[in-house]
């Protein structure tokens, strides 16, 4: 069913909350893009996964369209994606598989590598791994010291810890072990924090390069992202002309190689000698008043209200 480009023809649910650790999030983006949605003259329609009520709606009532708005377990890693396959309801973004991959930072990387992207040494740890000093040793010979310990699929930073200090190593995994069953330990790339969005399915463009400057913390936490005052972005990054093309290029082929579709950011490091190394792939990034995607957006001429008419245009397709 092609989009008629008439929003008034189009009931819209949109997904938002959920019960992941990144829920508060997810509900201000999708309070956000209902408003948005609602000013293009969509029917809107608010759904949060975590109520059982609301979910029985979906299965009762008549949708066209399903915007999601949700991150992190449950809404972005291809679960919610499945349901919605299951009832029929056509979705924005990316399908199952991608978003399953793109979620799980050992299992991203790995096709990362093989579309020849740079990325950070690493080692994955679980939950149930019983380390001892050999193997901590082992560690920080391959990621060095500082190296960055995080949850594997986990985002908005959640559970991450800079280590400076070898003795801190098992602390730090402890931190991001609490919050899930696998932590992933990289290589610490000293740098110019980057983020690029990427739109499109099979032929997809990349948004001009964010340069992210967090004002008050150690690197782009939780409250970086989203407090009011907490980082600051630069749009268009000003870096090199060729460093831009580097990013971009790196973006939209981590978006082809994930499999992504109608939106995703992803995350890069510009190294001192001008060198980019992709992070990671979000396949449903933030679109709250203090997010990326919006400011990249703009950039380009698109105000918010383009941007989710198009993910429901690419989601219709």
């Amino acid at each position: 069913m092609a989009y008629s480009g008439n929003p008034k023809d189009y009931a819209v649910a949109v997904l938002y909350g959920g019960t992941s650790g990144e829920r508060e999030v997810s509900l201000n983006s999708g309070t956000c893009c209902a408003r948005a949605l609602e000013e293009k003259g969509f029917a809107v329609t608010m759904i949060d996964p975590a109520s059982r009520d609301d979910l029985k709606r979906l299965v009762e009532e008549t949708f066209d369209v399903a915007f999601l708005a949700l991150h992190g377990k449950g809404g972005e890693d291809g679960t919610m994606q499945g349901f919605l396959e299951t009832l029929g309801i056509p979705y924005t973004g990316s399908g199952i598989l991608s978003n399953a991959i793109a979620i799980n930072k050992g299992k991203s990387k790995e096709l990362y590598e093989s579309a020849g992207l740079r990325v950070a040494a690493s080692v994955l740890v679980g939950r149930n791994d019983v380390l001892d000093d050999a193997d901590r040793q082992e560690i920080v010979d391959t990621c060095g010291i500082p190296c960055v310990v995080k949850p594997s699929t986990e985002g908005s930073s959640l559970g991450m810890t800079i280590v400076r200090d070898a003795s801190d190593l098992q602390a730090a995994l402890d931190t991001a072990l609490a919050v899930d069953d696998e932590a992933m330990v990289e290589q610490f790339i000293d740098g110019i924090e980057l983020t690029v969005g990427v739109m499109g399915s099979d032929d997809p463009t990349a948004f001009p390069v964010i340069q992210i400057l967090s004002n008050d913390d150690e690197f782009y936490n939780y409250h970086a992202k989203y407090a009011a005052g907490g980082s600051t972005h630069i749009c268009p990054a000003p870096i090199s002309e060729e460093a831009t093309d580097q990013a971009q290029g790196m973006a939209v082929a981590a978006h082809a190689v994930l499999g992504c579709k109608g939106i995703s950011r992803t995350d890069i490091m510009l190294d001192e000698e001008g060198r980019c190394w992709v992070l990671e792939t979000n396949t449903l990034p933030g679109m709250t008043d203090t997010s990326l995607i919006p400011d990249a957006a703009r950039a380009v001429g698109m105000d918010f209200g383009d941007v989710c008419e198009k993910l429901i245009e690419m989601a219709l397709a």
